[in-house]
């Protein structure tokens, strides 16, 4: 997939910005806080029709203003010329692909795929479990509505069942209650586990190969850590949830189930988190972004578009050709920083000069 035209309008700092694209490689730049991340940001919109750096809409609207609109015109590998609107308000969005509104976000979902490096990235070794589950949550369902289906059902349920034990009922009709929700909840928390195990197997083969390729030779692996049970045996799920009734009542909230999974990397057998050196930390979350990268490439067959938010001036120069090496060769690049890129770095970079929220080509490219 290519970007050829992208157009925001009332998008955080960018009042209006309108941006032609030729070939593959786009760089940005300009000093801090002019609104670089910004662009990168809108176009990675595209794939799950969120934000990589907020869940609330009203951050992504410029201030006074009831709405934001984000425009991209993409030549894509299997429809065509295609052009995307999303429309963002504080209460929700719209979604246009050629004039025809989405209504469904499973017929939406990892049509127009897009990979983020960013600095914020090393949270997925360092961070919380929920920024790890996101990640993969938005993987896998970018390329399977299957998975999205189930997750969607999982929450509705959990929910659900949530809003029971918070009530803090009890007595026999509590006890059917949570049974009838259990029913629903059991088969879908057994069918994640089943397909975040195979798709982390999946995912952690690639992240190898990725790493083997920018770092030194040693062992990296995602290892699946479920809560709850390691399987996808619904009546198995069913009875533990049973089981956990009085110490969830307790604490008015399901304290077991996939909604509390984790992953963890592990660098020679090791938690990259613990004992991964910040070179290694860094390789390895850019393998796990290039691993994403091919598995969106292998399942959907469309390449996705990969946007580079100022990590490449973190990388030292070995690192910096590797990740070059690395890359899809066909594959379209979007990046920013504040200097422009070094030479031997990519060749024929389309410039664009960012200065508060404007967008103007420069007038050489390198």
């Amino acid at each position: 997939m290519r970007l050829r035209r992208l157009t925001l309008q009332n998008y955080r700092n960018a009042a209006l910005v309108q941006c032609a694209f030729e070939g593959r490689l786009q760089f940005f730049i300009g000093g801090n806080g002019q609104g670089k991340t910004n662009l990168l940001e809108a176009v990675g919109c595209l794939t799950a029709l969120r934000s990589f750096r907020t869940s609330d809409n009203r951050h992504l609207i410029a201030h006074g203003q009831a709405e934001a609109a984000i425009a991209c015109t993409v030549e894509h590998e299997r429809f065509g010329e295609t052009t995307v609107t999303v429309k963002l308000r504080a209460d929700g969005k719209e979604v246009w692909t050629d004039h025809e509104r989405v209504t469904r976000l499973a017929d939406y979902l990892g049509r127009f795929p897009t990979v983020v490096f960013s600095s914020q990235d090393q949270q997925l070794i360092r961070g919380a479990p929920t920024g790890r589950r996101r990640w993969l949550d938005l993987t896998l369902a970018a390329m399977d509505a299957g998975y999205l289906k189930t997750l969607q059902t999982y929450h509705r349920a959990l929910a659900e069942r949530n809003a029971l034990l918070k009530r803090g009922q009890a007595g026999a009709d509590a006890t059917q209650e949570l049974a009838a929700f259990e029913q629903t909840l059991a088969p879908a928390a057994a069918d994640l586990s089943v397909r975040r195990a195979e798709g982390l197997r999946s995912l952690g083969t690639e992240v190898t190969r990725a790493y083997a390729r920018i770092a030194e030779a040693e062992p990296v692996e995602l290892s699946y850590k479920p809560d709850g049970l390691d399987g996808g045996d619904a009546q198995a799920w069913r009875v533990l949830f049973e089981k956990t009734r009085a110490r969830d009542a307790q604490f008015r909230a399901t304290m077991s189930g996939p909604h509390r999974d984790d992953f963890i990397c592990t660098v020679n057998g090791r938690s990259a988190k613990d004992f991964a050196s910040e070179g290694q930390q860094r390789s390895l979350v850019i393998a796990v972004r290039l691993a994403q990268a091919v598995w969106f490439h292998e399942r959907g067959g469309v390449r996705p578009l990969l946007l580079a938010d100022d990590v490449l001036g973190e990388l030292d120069p070995v690192r910096r050709e590797r990740f070059w090496a690395a890359i899809d060769p066909e594959a379209q690049v979007l990046a920013t920083g504040t200097t422009p890129p070094a030479n031997g770095i990519g060749v024929g970079w389309q410039m664009f000069r960012v200065t508060a929220g404007q967008v103007s080509p420069e007038q050489e490219a390198r």
